[in-house]
């Protein structure tokens, strides 16, 4: 058995931190916890709970500082997409609903991978992104 409990946080980066944040604020009802002004070589950062213990730690830079092709699987960068959990069905359909009203791109149809439900889009940024739930 691992000696790890789960995933923590992942940390993305946006060039909007405006749009990213009001994005999961209205599409998860995420909340900012925490806030980190720009200082030296630190950038501006937001610490966003988005439910069960996860975190999203939101870091604003420069556009053309982001490394790796949003929009290429295996090209993204060192974290090609991640994905957050949800209950059940009912509650993944709410969220596809819920993602295209707050702005997000090229959603995807839900699909059986497994033992999982899952629904790809990108959010605003152009960032990959995936949910699931229990089959």
């Amino acid at each position: 058995m691992p000696i790890t409990t789960g995933l923590n946080h992942v940390a993305t980066l946006t060039s909007d931190m405006d749009l990213t944040i009001g994005f999961y604020e209205q599409a998860f009802d995420a909340t900012v916890i925490f806030e980190v002004p720009q200082s030296g070589d630190h950038p501006w950062m937001k610490i966003v709970d988005l439910g069960g213990g996860a975190m999203l730690n939101v870091f604003e830079v420069p556009a053309d500082t982001i490394i790796g092709e949003r929009s290429r699987q295996g090209e993204r960068g060192a974290i090609d997409h991640f994905a957050l959990a949800v209950a059940d069905r009912s509650a993944l359909e709410e969220v596809k609903t819920r993602i295209e009203a707050a702005g997000a791109r090229e959603v995807g149809e839900i699909q059986q991978l497994g033992h999982e439900l899952s629904l790809f889009f990108r959010d605003p940024d152009g960032m990959d992104l995936e949910v699931c739930c229990p089959a």
